[in-house]
């Protein structure tokens, strides 16, 4: 049995528990990011505090792109969310790759905030890596039809990390959601890194439905995911549930994990991008219909496995390596929005939001009142479109028969 949520958490709760989590799991995962899970281990032992200090901080400045991590810090993934939010906030409607165009690359290219890793006030893209950066290069500098931002990028988890908000915004409708998101996000990304953010989103929603649990967020996700996605979240839940209900090594449950994934996901713990690397061909990031990001799997797998507790399933997902905090910002926001505010540390949030210079609760609470209005507006056009239909459904119509 996998923890539900209780059918009296209100909006407002969920949303904030969302945007904590994304938080949190970035915050958690970012200093041991491209670690292995044996690294990590050998390094920090287990994962559970805020408190640590970036694997890469001896490196030189330089070589670390002058950035800083550890002890609350979070990441480009906490930073595009909240870009995200902002969109909805002053739009006030659906989204779609048009928007994405103008309105949210003026948020991450235009618009200076305080950037945490890189110590100052900043265009987001300045943090952000090349797949990112990619959204202003091909939807301004480019100038492409918005449809088609996404093709020709690296293939990575890069749309799907910053997509919780779509899936507040259709809340308990996750073919909505998924919608939005690959409408959205296809000025970004293209192949299984547009289906994750699809399938991602539809989760997010998925857990505002009054009642469900992770048996159902997991039934939505599959009922929605396409080929090698769909393929790679079922590898991954198939060996959590292998060890769901008896005593089991976490060494032992992630290997199995990333075994499963191999044929989904070639890179295996090699992350890192050098010299050497130049001008050698491989199967990674390239768009296919066989493949899949690694992130949302694991983090299902690792939400399943828990029974949808909140703590172990975000440590969980930190603790087994490589994109750390991509896996744990995922598994944490379809968790927050699950149990809500439920699961907020308060000191742990007010360390978050001293250390980043933000308000994650304010924050949260415009967002809120948006969301709101915009479900409001869609439940008027919904009861609008039923009067409308009804009377072509009516008894009296017989089918074929011309005027």
């Amino acid at each position: 049995m996998t923890l539900t949520t209780s059918p009296d958490l209100s909006f407002a709760s969920r949303v904030l528990g969302m945007l904590y989590g994304v938080a949190f799991g970035d915050a958690l995962g970012g200093p041991v990011e491209k670690l292995s899970a044996r690294q990590i281990a050998e390094k920090y032992g287990r994962v559970a505090s805020l408190n640590q200090r970036w694997h890469r901080m001896d490196e030189p400045s330089a070589r670390r792109n002058n950035r800083i991590r550890g002890n609350g810090i979070v990441t480009d993934d906490t930073l595009m969310t909240l870009c995200l939010m902002e969109v909805y906030d002053e739009l006030g409607r659906h989204i779609d790759a048009w928007d994405m165009a103008q309105t949210f690359v003026r948020k991450i290219a235009w618009e200076p905030r305080w950037v945490p890793e890189l110590d100052r006030e900043a265009l987001v893209i300045e943090r952000l890596f090349y797949p990112e950066k990619w959204i202003f290069h091909r939807l301004q500098l480019a100038a492409c039809d918005p449809r088609q931002g996404g093709i020709g990028n690296m293939v990575n988890c890069g749309a799907a990390m910053y997509a919780a908000p779509i899936g507040l915004i259709n809340a308990c409708h996750p073919e909505a959601a998924y919608q939005e998101a690959i409408n959205f996000t296809q000025g970004h990304q293209q192949s299984y890194g547009l289906e994750a953010a699809g399938v991602f989103s539809a989760c997010v929603s998925a857990a505002c439905i009054p009642g469900i649990g992770m048996d159902g967020i997991i039934e939505v996700a599959l009922s929605l995911a396409k080929d090698g996605t769909r393929q790679a979240i079922v590898a991954t839940l198939d060996v959590a549930r292998r060890y769901c209900g008896h005593a089991w090594d976490y060494q032992q449950v992630v290997d199995a994990l990333h075994e499963a994934l191999l044929p989904f996901s070639p890179m295996g713990d090699d992350l890192m991008h050098g010299p050497e690397k130049a001008g050698v061909p491989t199967m990674a990031y390239q768009p296919s219909r066989l493949m899949s990001i690694e992130e949302l799997p694991m983090a299902l797998a690792f939400c399943l496995l828990r029974e949808g507790k909140f703590r172990d399933a975000v440590e969980d997902s930190v603790n087994s390596g490589r994109d750390t905090d991509s896996i744990g910002v995922m598994s944490g926001a379809i968790l927050g929005a699950l149990h809500g505010e439920t699961i907020i540390e308060p000191d742990v949030l007010a360390g978050i939001n001293r250390v980043n210079r933000l308000d994650l609760r304010n924050a949260a609470q415009r967002f809120t009142r948006t969301a709101q209005k915009i479900i409001q507006q869609d439940l008027y056009a919904a009861e609008k479109y039923r009067q409308n239909v009804m009377p072509l459904l009516s008894s009296d119509q017989t089918v074929g028969q011309g005027g």
